[in-house]
């Protein structure tokens, strides 16, 4: 098989446009606004609030200060319960304000929370749920939102994977629980070089998450609460803003190969496409998953790695399983299956219709 003169790879990073991100730079250069809520990072957050349908958007530095923030905010302080099938940083940012991750299996099928495990996961300890939207799949809003009211306790969301999603009725990921958490870290489909930020229609809860992003400053002199330096740059929030403007053109590229995977896997013996989600629904299609045949995956990644393909395990083992939180107070079967079993492959702009072929053709040809 003959070499690329690259290496195709998950998360690849998106410039909507050269020329429009270095003219907005050099007017931020210009301006020597560089951090402290400028008006670019203003023009950022009312653009994205609109795009979401949300009453507020508060912006961070990144996706993981961002859940630290929310967290404390919704005043947590007790077991949080959350997937372990997701990336390190949704339990870290609970730990590390002194809460206490409680992990639950998930859904085959969408791979977020399992309603049925997580009501067997609360005790009077649960202070919180945290979901995760995760491969841009919403959770069951509604049935966690159920348990919450049940509780009395507050449900958000780690929708990381989920800019651009659109969840019940119509409505944007964004718009539940009490706040959503995004990152639009480089890796992301939309990013801002490294950032992420907060949605939520609480207007009280807003003025905290804003008053804990900035120190807990109300104006110069005044500090009220405890608080960080969560703020996000005004050349992240350019970039930000360019990217926003290029959007629909990413997700139009992220959506045909998507259907070009689905069509070219779908006679792979053994391999299962994640996230099949109807094609009338607005999605972002930022992730090609699959889960492969038992022991196979290894064979898999090594064959595409020879083809200069850096497809990828992702969660592995699984957040219960890691050293810093094992040993796990019990198994959670589906999440270890899929720990064993699921990848990632390439997409986005970077990736051509040959690419999406070469990478089908070489999995076929190992299973």
């Amino acid at each position: 098989m003959p070499r690329r003169k690259a290496r195709l790879c998950v998360g690849y990073p998106n410039v909507g446009s050269y020329g429009a991100f270095l003219w907005a730079a050099l007017r931020v250069l210009r301006s020597r606004w560089f951090s402290n809520l400028g008006p670019v990072v203003q023009r950022f957050e009312a653009a994205v609030a609109d795009f979401l349908g949300v009453g507020y958007f508060i912006s961070t530095c990144n996706g993981t200060v961002a859940l630290e923030i929310a967290t404390r905010a919704l005043g947590v302080t007790g077991d949080v319960l959350m997937p372990s099938w997701t990336f390190i940083a949704t339990p870290h940012a609970v730990e590390w304000i002194g809460a206490r991750p409680v992990f639950v299996d998930v859904n085959p099928t969408s791979h977020t929370l399992d309603i049925g495990d997580l009501w067997l996961k609360v005790t009077p300890k649960t202070s919180a749920i945290l979901g995760v939207h995760l491969w841009g799949h919403p959770c069951e809003v509604e049935a966690l939102g159920h348990v919450g009211n049940q509780m009395n306790i507050p449900v958000y969301y780690d929708a990381a994977h989920a800019f651009g999603v659109e969840g019940r009725e119509g409505m944007m990921v964004g718009n539940f629980g009490r706040c959503e958490v995004f990152s639009f870290h480089a890796t992301k489909f939309f990013n801002t070089f490294e950032g992420g930020g907060i949605a939520t229609n609480d207007p009280e809860l807003a003025h905290k998450l804003r008053l804990m992003s900035n120190f807990g400053f109300t104006c110069r002199d005044n500090v009220v609460s405890a608080g960080t330096n969560g703020k996000m740059t005004e050349i992240a929030a350019a970039m930000g803003l360019v990217n926003l403007g290029h959007i629909d053109k990413v997700v139009s590229v992220n959506k045909s190969r998507y259907v070009q995977y689905r069509e070219c896997l779908g006679d792979t013996g053994g391999v299962r496409l994640v996230s099949n989600f109807p094609l009338d629904m607005r999605h972002n299609y930022q992730y090609i998953v699959v889960e492969v045949p038992p022991g196979r995956r290894e064979d898999i990644l090594l064959g595409l790695s020879l083809a200069d393909v850096d497809a990828r395990r992702y969660f592995y083992p699984g957040c219960h399983r890691m050293n810093c939180y094992a040993p796990p107070e019990r198994s959670l079967p589906v999440t270890e299956r899929l720990a064993e079993s699921t990848m990632v492959l390439p997409t986005g702009p970077h990736v051509s219709p040959a690419d999406v072929g070469m990478i089908c053709e070489t999995i076929a040809a190992i299973v």
